[in-house]
């Protein structure tokens, strides 16, 4: 007796083909669950991906409250454990960084981007990192405040500002983005920089991964060709003009990334001499684009919200301006030294990148399964830090949504986990550029400080709303007045 069907060979095919594919878009999805770890139920194929239709920051909020310090999630296929426990965060950024935790999650398609420091894994993140710290040293940044300087006049526009100060840091180009919009360096920036989670080739890779390196094969990125080449041929004109003039003392981040090739001028590693911190062009390319893409829109939407909560909080807009005046009598420029004075200034800051971390996530791939804290995480799971949750965790911060610059007066911040608190993240791979990010916050708040007051307006939204497409920002433009400090009543 034949207990199948009689269908067609071409039936059995079909049919066979949508089961395996039926299997392919369940299997991982019992993973957290053997694990005894909580979440959201995963949807065949997009996992939990549809839940970020309402923004990745108040996913990872609604899953705290509801799953506690540790919830498994699915981007796609791929497993992510959400960890605000500072213990396992602690192990994770800091004592198993160079072991098990040493790479952030790559999606692929990077083009020429894949040895960018932010992407780079294992031996080669190692060489790049060596490489660019130096850049970032007290001494470094005392230089770099004269070419921040050279832009205070661009500061009252937040956007141009930080272009502009990121550009000629790294590039060294002085663009003057607010008076040339249509050079062409601010166009391609501007045109490439916003970024959705919702990108169609971004969702087809994490839908299907076994995807990326026929498209990587296929020359597909996510940043087009055109794009990339017009910043490495920047990167090569400007090398050979300084190869032709004596630019030793020249002060930027692309010099400094010159001087690591090799002595015969080759854009490669010197095997005779091991060279081995020597950068390639296109390596150079990447670090300073990188440097470009992660410091323009976070400086500017940090300003944006720092100036928001100083209009919205006039007490500590006028206790920073005091000591802002008595450090920096009659408008004095601010000086590296002078910054490092103006401690209120640092709390202000800080407590802002409580409430904003523009970075929002914090993610390290684990190489071999391990155990930590009486969690298990596996080999291949992406471990993720939520930073704005974790800021937001009312055990570490009573009344987390206010606005308390003094809980990190030295007084104060003695008693904070160092963990709990991560807006540049931590340990050997955290941001590299996080103080030269903070001097020109500093610098370009206190120079709109010593002028200006910041007042809110009938076009202020209170409270703010956050986007829900990519890195967090105003869902609208934050809309401020700015009274010069000469008028009689401020408040007017």
């Amino acid at each position: 007796m034949n207990f199948l069907p009689s269908l067609s060979l071409e039936t059995w095919l079909l049919l066979i083909a949508f089961v395996s594919l039926l299997i392919y878009g369940i299997w991982p999805y019992r993973f957290f669950k053997k694990l005894g770890i909580p979440g959201p139920r995963p949807l065949p194929f997009i996992g939990t991906f549809h839940e970020y239709r309402n923004g990745i920051l108040d996913f990872n909020k609604k899953c705290f409250q509801k799953y506690g310090k540790i919830w498994g999630f699915f981007d796609g296929r791929q497993p992510v454990l959400a960890i605000l426990d500072p213990v396992i965060i602690k192990t994770i950024l800091v004592k198993e960084c160079y072991t098990l935790f040493t790479n952030r999650r790559d999606f692929g398609l990077s083009g020429d981007l894949e040895s960018a420091l932010t992407i780079a894994a294992d031996e080669q993140w190692k060489r790049i990192r060596t490489v660019l710290s130096p850049t970032f040293t007290s001494r470094k940044l005392k230089e770099f405040g004269s070419v921040i300087h050279l832009e205070n006049h661009l500061a009252v526009i937040f956007g141009a500002y930080s272009l502009d100060v990121v550009a000629s840091t790294s590039f060294s180009v002085n663009i003057d983005s607010m008076n040339n919009p249509s050079d062409p360096f601010v166009a391609y920036i501007k045109k490439h920089l916003s970024f959705s989670f919702f990108n169609p080739l971004l969702v087809s890779v994490v839908m299907f991964p076994f995807l990326t390196p026929v498209l990587d094969k296929m020359n597909v990125s996510l940043f087009p060709s055109g794009f990339l080449d017009f910043f490495l041929n920047i990167i090569q004109c400007i090398k050979k003009e300084r190869q032709k003039n004596d630019h030793s003392v020249r002060v930027d981040f692309l010099q400094l990334m010159i001087d690591s090739q090799s002595s015969d001028g080759s854009s490669e590693p010197n095997e005779k001499t091991h060279s081995y911190k020597a950068l390639s062009d296109k390596e150079i390319m990447a670090q300073a684009l990188v440097f470009i893409l992660a410091g323009y829109e976070t400086t500017s939407s940090t300003l944006n919200f720092l100036s928001y909560n100083l209009a919205t909080h006039p007490d500590v807009q006028q206790t920073l301006q005091e000591e802002i005046d008595a450090a920096l009598p009659n408008k004095a420029a601010p000086t590296y030294d002078a910054i490092l004075q103006v401690e209120y200034l640092d709390m202000v800051v800080n407590e802002t990148l409580r409430l904003f971390p523009v970075g929002g996530r914090i993610e390290r791939v684990c190489k071999k399964s391990i155990e930590i804290n009486g969690v298990t995480i596996s080999k291949g799971t992406v471990a993720m830090i939520p930073a704005y949750a974790l800021h937001q965790d009312p055990e570490y911060w009573p009344e987390p949504e206010e606005f308390r610059p003094e809980r990190f007066s030295k007084e104060n911040r003695e008693s904070i986990d160092p963990y709990i608190f991560l807006p540049f993240g931590a340990g050997p791979r955290n941001c590299i550029g996080m103080r030269f990010a903070l001097l020109s916050l500093k610098v370009a708040m206190i120079v709109l400080l010593q002028r200006f007051y910041f007042r809110i307006c009938k076009d202020t939204l209170i409270p703010l709303v956050l986007d829900t497409k990519g890195f967090l920002q105003p869902k609208k433009p934050i809309i401020l007045k700015m009274v010069p400090r000469t008028h009689v009543n401020p408040e007017e």
